[in-house]
């Protein structure tokens, strides 16, 4: 199941198109969707995740939480629609652009994509406009 969660004014006008859309990512990982949970916040919202969880004193745009267990798909993936707005100014790239990439970013990592060296992030980054690709 994909569920979407707002602690913000904002709302997808999507979802469904979007649920699809990640459970056929899930699908072609060859892995298997338990439960992901999106969660639209604000900075502060995130921020305070930030620091309590992880210890960053630092805004982000995306927080993941993997609870994934071998190819069953099960996490929380929080995001900052303020940050994603930021950056899709910084990238020259729509704010659902940006978004879309954000939410498949972190169920690549759920899928077992990292992304901390230089080859694991270009691996990502691919794996990201794949999937971006597909959905119109």
């Amino acid at each position: 199941m994909i569920s979407f969660n707002y602690e913000t004014t904002f709302s997808l006008g999507n979802e469904e198109q979007l649920s699809d859309w990640i459970k056929g990512v899930i699908t072609d990982e060859k892995c298997v969707l338990e439960e992901v949970n999106y969660i639209f916040c604000d900075d502060e919202y995130l921020h305070k995740l930030n620091v309590e969880f992880l210890n960053h004193d630092t805004l982000t745009d995306v927080i993941s939480f993997d609870y994934s267990i071998g190819k069953t798909i099960q996490g929380d993936v929080y995001i900052s629609i303020e940050r994603v707005a930021d950056n899709a100014v910084d990238f020259k790239v729509s704010l659902e652009e940006e978004l879309q990439r954000v939410m498949v970013h972190g169920v690549l990592h759920y899928c077992g994509y990292k992304d901390k060296t230089d080859s694991d992030a270009k691996l990502m980054r691919e794996k990201e406009n794949h999937y971006l690709s597909q959905l119109v």
